[in-house]
């Protein structure tokens, strides 16, 4: 059933990688396993428990990974020369766009949560100017 299902995708959008990936797109699917899936469960944890400042730094770690690796995907996807045999890539522009179209919210994602944890005051304290941390504050 899932073999079926994989077959289905790779043969409607093109995407040879999945059937006969590159070594280094197993590299991608070996960090993916390995490191980004533990991600998850905690960061839903985090997220639905809400205000846990501690999540900032595992999930810029993941968002950055995650995004550098969609990189070369891409890359891949619009500029490699498919083979057209045994397992079908995209050859025309507009298949090359459709399989860039289902990978960019791979980048998308991450690319958010990045900026989220960055930007957002929520998850990134920032002291008031004129303040002094509790570390630089003189002893009596």
């Amino acid at each position: 059933m899932l073999k079926d299902l994989l077959k289905w995708y790779a043969e409607d959008f093109k995407d040879p990688m999945v059937l006969d990936p590159p070594e280094w797109f197993k590299s991608f699917i070996f960090c993916e396993a390995f490191l980004q899936m533990p991600f998850f469960p905690i960061a839903a944890y985090a997220f639905l428990k809400g205000g846990c400042k501690w999540i900032r730094t595992p999930a810029i770690v993941y968002s950055t990974h995650v995004a550098t690796t969609l990189i070369p995907i891409l890359a891949h996807i619009l500029f490699h020369q498919f083979p057209v045999k045994p397992h079908p890539g995209p050859q025309t522009n507009w298949e090359r766009w459709l399989l860039v179209s289902i990978y960019v919210p791979y980048l998308l994602v991450p690319v958010l949560l990045l900026l989220t944890m960055l930007l957002s005051s929520k998850y990134n304290p920032t002291s008031k100017p004129g303040s002094t941390s509790g570390k630089a504050k003189k002893k009596n």
